[in-house]
């Protein structure tokens, strides 16, 4: 039997919980919340891996309707993400729209609204330790489960808030399935692996490896690193928040207000040295040399950790204990990727080999092809994932053509390199609970979109992201376009949603 529901929306994380807030605040609460994991909270469920952290300062991290004074520091750990979130789950009584271990596995649209299959499961999986590693690497096991069931709806609208850090990028590594002791991604994290005193090899220096390597070596862990490409490295600046400071912003919410308003004008002002803006990115490089000189002594070393390509041109980290970790000895770096697993033993690019007994792949993750693509079919029987076949497009980062009445969250061009990405899902999710509390079916045409999609080639022509020298999660290799990152700032993103706003109220745009 067929469930009717007004609105679908697919995932618990953050995309997905702004959504049904401005869908209450729109006036609509006939909605349902579906999370094929059993708890919220999306890549902060995920990810567990020690010493996870936001890079984003924690009071701006949060949602705009729900500040929180009791962040226990300037960036947040994982837990404390992850907590939040159920917080305002409970303290917003989301919970009876919630629909946990409810999988989407297909949708379709019918003609007049959406078909959507889901697969239940009744009993609770270590989502946040589901490997998909080969089954001889990964050591990695889920707890048995009752049979699933399958379910269907049928709605009006559907809202796609699925994340695009939810399916782990895995290296085309030959041999890999050869290795013998635990293997994983860093965000299907295997608590049971043995860390004190053991070898451990970890893949990758972006945004996880950083926060990791330093606690592997705290842990007494022999640490080996393989570096494709190096980072830039800015200074974090964390420290721990006073009990006098979170009570004051308990007590003052203009004080807390304050502080966001401060911290987003901070990020917007970053934009120009990410995006190439000669003096502000030769500062920006200026002091990422500067950090890195005054943390690496060693000159080999410091040559090895320096960057050759333009400041932006990959997600710029902000640490403060990566690069002492690695001058203190207890990490060997090897400049150079992993080409090869032969059981126990890596082999570097360089020729180098290195015994392990725990592998580490912290890889990334399938940012440009979202996973949740091919299982969405539109009118013209296209799945998402085939008209995104030379890299994702969307009307206002949101509205896809032949889609009718689907919305799509955190996707095309809705990330950001300089500011909290949080800013731009609770942007779209107040676009998409506009149009679906108006009541009307939402379409964009073919030309909308080509317009859309050219208009951020051109903001994207000439950046760092696109002719900086490097090979950044930012752009899909199949057409070399910028799909992920949004080419401006959260006011810019902001004006481009009020634009759109103007072209769907026009009679003569609505295709």
């Amino acid at each position: 039997m067929t469930e009717r529901v007004g609105t679908v929306i697919v995932g618990a994380g953050f995309a997905g919980i702004a959504a049904a807030l401005a869908l209450r605040s729109a006036g609509v609460t006939d909605f349902v919340i579906l999370e094929r994991a059993h708890a919220v909270g999306g890549t902060w469920r995920d990810n567990t891996y020690p010493g996870v952290a936001c890079d984003v300062p924690a009071h701006l991290y949060g949602l705009s309707s729900h500040p929180w004074p009791h962040w226990s520091r300037t960036f947040a750990p994982g837990g404390e993400i992850r907590a939040y979130l159920e917080h305002v789950v409970r303290a917003e009584g989301l919970d009876r729209h919630l629909r946990l271990g409810a999988e989407l596995t297909a949708a379709h649209w019918d003609g007049t609204g959406w078909m959507v299959s889901l697969t239940r499961s009744s009993s609770e999986r270590s989502e946040s330790k589901r490997s998909n590693l080969p089954q001889a690497v990964s050591s990695v096991s889920t707890r048995s489960q009752a049979p699933s069931l399958n379910e269907q709806l049928s709605c009006e609208h559907l809202i796609l808030a699925c994340g695009r850090l939810t399916e782990p990028a895995l290296p085309d590594v030959p041999g890999l399935g050869s290795f013998p002791g635990p293997a994983f991604h860093s965000a299907r994290w295997d608590d049971a692996a043995p860390i004190e005193g053991a070898r451990v090899a970890v893949v990758g220096t972006g945004a996880s490896a950083i926060q990791l390597v330093p606690q592997l070596a705290r842990r007494g862990a022999r640490v080996t690193l393989f570096q494709r490409t190096p980072a830039w490295i800015v200074p974090r600046g964390d420290r721990p928040y006073g009990e006098d400071e979170r009570d004051r912003w308990a007590g003052d919410p203009a004080a807390l207000s304050s502080l966001r308003a401060q911290l987003h004008a901070e990020g917007e002002a970053r934009f120009a040295s990410r995006s190439g803006d000669a003096t502000a990115a030769a500062a920006a490089r200026e002091q990422a040399l500067a950090h890195l000189a005054a943390q690496v002594p060693d000159p080999a070393l410091r040559a090895a950790l320096t960057p050759d390509y333009a400041f932006g041109c990959k997600r710029v980290l902000l640490s403060d204990d990566f690069y002492p970790a690695l001058a203190s000895g207890s990490v060997t770096l090897e400049p150079s990727a992993l080409t090869r697993v032969d059981r126990g033993t890596l082999v570097a690019a360089s020729g180098a080999r290195y015994e392990a007994d725990v592998l580490v792949l912290a890889t990334g993750f399938e940012a440009a092809r979202q996973p949740y693509a091919h299982r969405v079919t539109g009118e013209s029987g296209l799945t998402l994932d085939q008209h995104w076949s030379g890299g994702m497009t969307a009307v206002g980062s949101t509205l896809v053509t032949g889609f009718p009445n689907l919305f799509v969250l955190n996707g095309p061009n809705a990330s950001l390199g300089h500011n909290s990405a949080v800013l731009i899902m609770e942007e779209q999710a107040r676009f998409a609970a506009e149009l679906i509390a108006a009541g009307r079916e939402v379409r964009v045409s073919a030309e909308a979109e080509a317009a859309h999609t050219a208009e951020i080639a051109a903001r994207a022509a000439g950046t760092p992201w696109l002719d900086g020298g490097c090979r950044n999660w930012y752009t899909d290799a199949r057409s070399g376009r910028l799909t992920l990152l949004w080419p401006g700032t959260v006011a810019d993103f902001r004006a481009r949603l009020d634009r759109v706003r103007a072209e769907l109220n026009d009679p003569a745009l609505i295709p």
